[in-house]
């Protein structure tokens, strides 16, 4: 049973880097050229295919070659649930903190509503 926690934390490992986070966020649109990655991520072609590598060798993308170009994409559309999940997470720990930090310095934060009502009065 411990070998599925090694495999989980080593494949955890791939998403803890900035750079490919977006690069998966880019391919959930579907299919991208390497061309067309490092135009979007601002990565050198060098970069690009380390980051590339790292993907593809815990099966995250896939590649295809047509000519001299070079092709990805996600391998599994679940990767993109779970990258999703994960924003949604973040997005309410964020918005938890927000409210924390109001309370903490009893602050409350002013709705769009209130603003609205207090302009036409």
């Amino acid at each position: 049973m411990e070998e599925i926690y090694e495999l989980q934390a080593d494949i955890c490992k791939i998403f803890a880097n900035a750079k490919r986070m977006e690069i998966i966020n880019i391919l959930k649109d579907g299919e991208a050229s390497a061309n067309e990655l490092i135009e979007r991520t601002g990565s050198s072609k060098a970069n690009l295919s380390q980051h590339m590598a790292a993907l593809r060798a815990k099966g995250v993308i896939l590649t295809r070659r047509e000519g001299v170009n070079m092709y990805y994409s996600i391998a599994n559309p679940k990767i993109i649930q779970a990258c999703n999940l994960m924003k949604e997470v973040l997005a309410e720990q964020i918005q938890e903190k927000g409210r924390i930090i109001s309370i903490l310095t009893n602050t409350p934060k002013k709705s769009p509503e209130s603003k609205s009502v207090k302009q036409r009065g």
